[in-house]
């Protein structure tokens, strides 16, 4: 049957967070996923990695329960990058982990460990591809062999390449059950749109699994009044929140989801212990969402298999902060109003979260709520918390306001005031 976007979509507003995992070959060498195009690595020189791919430490049960504790509701897994190693049993190449030391279909074992915790499954399939004979490499833009002069009069078939991809594609949306996501990445020049046959790409994916969500890197125009079939369900701003969330050409709000690495590398980089805060976590979830917007989150597992311990430890405590407050993330979008000087607003339904997270000097302030308030309590235990206009306050203003009773915040992370609103307030 038949679904809509919006009825596709719907478990997706809902969710508001999920992981993203990069996992391949690249894990070896341990110098992010664009390691081969970043030094022009060629096949040869690549295949040794190949040759000794086997993560013996691979668990998806652990990191579907890594996923789940940090409260994310669903995952995007890499089973195809951009070197063109396969992390399913694709019957279409030799190029994939069953014919590794691994021998092991592993977006099948990833798919039933995530099924199994209730999350969402979602697939990344990479248009590009570095390895297939038939996709341009000599003056592309961003192959291993773009300067290569000795393949500058390499004959390559492009539509036999996009054959292909729509081959593991069907693969991928056939032979693993349903899925909830397909996130294509990435178009570029002219590679963009038709050159992958997206229209018809799009109608098989529809065919396949009707219920399915797809994101906007096919190519098209997702902002566009009459956007093309292929220009996707969401926006994916990569590494960037928008300032103001994502509109259309007339300015109503479309979805779209903020992919953000951990570190700054998406695939596994030894040297990179850049990570970002649980608090930088946390509030980054919390703009996206107050700007009508998911945050996708990045992993990216060694060549064992094991997620980074540094991961794992900020995973677990943004697990620790949505299980007191993911009331204000859940099902939320941003609320009708300014932001406030003090943080942000979530809202859902007659709830307005006030998420706070600069203390300041006295009460804080809920600006234009004044008698429109009926409860207001501390999300993270359920304590009351009192409404009411200060002595002090009253010659400069007539509002609402709340006292912690503290010059510290309770939650210095991020703390969330549930704000039940009286009926028709605006």
């Amino acid at each position: 049957m038949k679904e809509s976007a919006s009825e596709r979509m719907k478990w997706f507003l809902e969710a508001r967070f999920g992981m993203f995992i990069h996992w391949g070959l690249y894990a070896i060498p341990a110098r992010g996923e664009w390691v081969r195009s970043h030094e022009q690595i060629s096949v040869e020189d690549y295949q040794p990695f190949f040759n000794e791919f086997n993560p013996d430490d691979y668990d998806p049960r652990e990191w579907a329960r890594v996923a789940k504790d940090a409260g994310m509701k669903y995952a995007v897994l890499t089973s195809k990058q951009h070197d063109g190693f396969c992390l399913f049993d694709s019957k279409l190449t030799d190029y994939k982990a069953t014919n590794t030391p691994a021998r092991r279909d592993l977006v099948a074992e990833y798919v039933e460990a995530f099924r199994a915790e209730g999350l969402k499954v979602g697939f990344y399939y990479s248009l590009l591809d570095w390895h297939h004979p038939d996709y341009p490499a000599y003056g592309d833009a961003h192959h291993p062999m773009r300067n290569n002069e000795a393949f500058k009069d390499r004959k390559h078939n492009f539509e036999n390449y996009v054959d292909y991809l729509h081959g593991q594609v069907r693969e991928l949306l056939t032979n693993y059950g349903r899925i909830d996501i397909m996130w294509f990445d990435f178009s570029y020049g002219n590679m963009s749109g038709e050159a992958w046959r997206a229209t018809d790409l799009v109608k098989m994916v529809r065919e396949l699994q009707p219920h399915i969500i797809i994101d906007n890197r096919l190519g098209g125009n997702i902002k566009s009044e009459k956007p093309e079939i292929y220009a996707g369900d969401f926006a994916s701003p990569e590494q960037i929140i928008p300032p103001e969330g994502v509109v259309n050409e007339k300015g109503d709000p479309i979805p779209w989801e903020a992919c953000i690495t951990l570190n700054d590398h998406w695939g596994y980089c030894a040297n990179d212990l850049d990570y970002k805060s649980p608090k930088q976590v946390i509030r980054a979830l919390v703009e996206c969402v107050s700007k009508g917007g998911n945050l996708l989150l990045n992993v990216g597992p060694n060549a064992r298999g094991q997620i980074p311990a540094e991961s794992k430890e900020i995973l677990r405590e943004v697990g620790a902060w949505m299980r007191k407050n993911g009331a204000s993330i859940y099902g939320c979008k941003g609320a009708d109003r300014p932001k406030p000087e003090w943080g942000r607003y979530t809202q859902k339904g007659n709830k307005l979260y006030a998420h706070v997270l600069d203390r300041g000097i006295g009460p804080v302030n809920f600006r234009g709520l004044g008698g429109k308030i009926v409860k207001a309590r501390l999300l993270a235990d359920g304590s009351e918390l009192k409404v009411r206009v200060p002595w002090n306050a009253t010659e400069f203003v007539s509002d609402a306001f709340v006292s912690f009773g503290s010059s510290r915040l309770p939650d210095e992370y991020d703390t969330v005031v549930e704000l039940e609103l009286a009926p028709d307030s605006k």
